[in-house]
Order: C-alpha cells, then structure tokens, then sequence
C-alpha cells in the first residue's frame, strides 16, 4: 500500500524479518538507547517475536528501499472472570528524524487498527506527553489515570531528590546490590502450576493471564532488565511470589515491584512478601500498584505504602462491542506495574 503526504510518498507494509537492523537502527535514531541502555536484536526478539501471546504486529513505511517509519502492537492476553479478552499493546513507535511531522505516525496506526479489528477486542497503553495527543486525536479515550503507590525507604535522600521522582533516567550506573535471586532462578524452581491455579481472579475485572510460561517470557528471559523474585513458602509448597526490579528513577534508585501473587485474601503471604522485597536492597524507594479493594494493596497499606503524585495515564481504544466487562473504565481492571512497565 502507498500513502502520499505533501512531503512524500511512502509504501506503507508488513515488517519482514529482514527488516530488523534498520528497525533496530532506526528505532535508536528516534527513541534512543532502552530501557537497557542499548537496542540489540535480542531485546528486539524477545519483545516482538517470542512474545508467549504471539508475534507483534508490526508495520513499516519505506521510501524506496530505506525505511523510515514503524510501527508495533504487542499481543497481550487477558482474563476477566472466565471470559477471555484477546488484546493488543501499542508499543514502539519510531519515525526518522528528517521525516518527522508528516504523519507517517497516523498513517501506520490507521492502517494496523484497519487490520487488527477482525483479531483483538481492544487496544491499550500508557501513552507519554508526547504520544497522548496523537491519540486522543484518532479517538482512543482516557480510561483514567492508574495510581502509583510508594514507600519511601531513605527519607533524607528521597526528600533531596524527590523533584526528579518522575524522571525515568536510563543513567546505568552501578546501582545497590540486589540480596535477591534472579526471576529466572525462581520460576524455575516448580510449584508454580499449583501457584496460578489458586491465585486466579474470579472477579469481572480484566487481568492479565499470567501463566507460568508467560511469567517466565517476561520476567526470566528478558535481556538486560535483570528481574529478581522472592518467594513465600508454607508447608513445603510456594504460598506466594513477589518480582521486582530495581532501576534509576531520576536521582534515586527504585525497587518496580511487577508482581505480588498469592492466593486471594491471603493478607499474611503479601505482607511477608513485601518484606522481603524491602530487606532485598538498599533502594531508596519501593513502587507498585494494585487496584482498589484488593488484597495486595489492603497489605501495601499496612506495610506503609502510601499514593504517590501524579500516575500513569491508560489509554484504551475498544475494537469490538459486547465485551464481559467495560474496559473504558479503570475499575474494570486490575492491572500490575508488569502491565504498565514500558520496556
């Protein structure tokens, strides 16, 4: 398909595998460096091709044989009660810098939302100031913004530096040391079948489905973000985990807690899990967030968490009617920092 703007012609198509290094290229032009500090193929693979849901759609805008633009959705499953919600992440997006302001961006969502429609019920994110108006403009809709809880763990130098709580710097500099195991050490230890099974919401609230594959897919396989996990044992089988991940935000160093799973009303499990995670690392502070009502944060409360300004804006667009629950409402999900993280 070709598309004309007043600047230029451009063929809009598939990305194909031979396409990676100047995606890969172009996406460094554009976005930078990562979340870990470098593009490599093997983030790349992890993210758009390995992904346990299914490979991201992906879509190009080439000039000749040169590729200036793309653009990603990742495939994301969710579950409310017993009804299951098939999805999609809008995620990378870059166009070239002597390209930019020509609507290679509108033009390659148009076109993905065109060809997703007849395979996924909806799309989501967590657009930045950037991104956000593009989107309101093409008629997604602000679901809400999604609070962010904290506990602040060395109050003197969070106050010092708590301006930048914000900033999420990718400074890669030598961070505390983590007295945790890695996520992939703990997967793999077994029990986890057992885990899920009592674990699962019942509720009519859009969860992620986290299986143990995809539990391992995005917390033990993932290059460069060096996930680390801690467990609660009882009776000799895994009454709980908790992964996390600990990263530069602005000035301070941060413990993302992604994951806190045990099962339902188990008050005594999330405590002693937060515990841990807290006693893992010298950070300066601890994030997560859990939706209202729920277990998790009725334990975050009394273990000193308390709402931190601001949040992170979710967007939702709904390519289908008739879904089990209302997903432009942010009551209808119950959404992990492993949901929101932009990786």
């Amino acid at each position: 398909m070709t598309s004309e703007t007043a600047t230029g012609t451009y063929e809009l198509r598939t990305f194909e595998d031979a396409d990676e290094d100047q995606v890969i290229a172009l996406m460094s032009a554009s976005l930078g460096v990562g979340p870990t500090g470098s593009r490599s193929k093997e983030f790349f693979r992890w993210k758009h091709i390995d992904n346990p849901f299914g490979r991201s759609h992906m879509l190009v805008a080439a000039e000749g044989d040169r590729i200036v633009g793309f653009r990603s959705f990742m495939r994301w499953g969710f579950r409310a009660g017993r009804s299951e919600v098939s999805a999609v992440r809008a995620v990378d997006t870059a166009t070239h810098p002597e390209h930019q302001g020509r609507g290679i961006f509108s033009m390659l969502t148009r076109r993905a939302l065109d060809e997703l429609r007849s395979e996924v019920d909806l799309v989501f994110n967590t657009p930045n100031e950037k991104s956000g108006p593009g989107y309101l403009k093409m008629g997604w809709r602000i679901t809400g913004v999604v609070p962010i809880s904290v506990r602040v763990r060395r109050p003197v130098r969070f106050a010092r530096r708590a301006r930048n709580f914000r900033d999420s710097t990718t400074d890669h500099g030598t961070g505390p040391q983590v007295d945790a195991p890695t996520a992939s050490e703990v997967l793999d230890r077994g029990g986890l079948p057992e885990l899920m099974d009592v674990s699962r919401s019942r509720r009519q609230r859009l969860a992620t489905v986290r299986s143990p594959g995809y539990l391992r897919w995005r917390y033990a396989s993932a290059p460069g973000l060096d996930y680390r996990a801690v467990v609660e044992e009882r009776g000799g089988a895994v009454a709980g985990i908790a992964i996390f991940r600990v990263r530069p935000r602005g000035g301070l160093w941060e413990a993302t807690l992604c994951e806190l799973i045990a099962e339902h009303g188990d008050d005594r499990t999330f405590r002693n899990l937060l515990r841990s995670v807290a006693a893992a690392g010298r950070v300066d502070h601890i994030t997560c967030h859990f939706h209202k009502g729920s277990a998790q944060l009725r334990a975050a409360r009394r273990r000193g968490f308390v709402p931190a300004p601001g949040g992170m804006k979710f967007v939702v667009n709904p390519l289908r009617e008739a879904l089990p629950v209302n997903p432009e409402i942010l009551d209808s999900w119950a959404l992990s920092l492993g949901d929101l993280e932009v990786f």
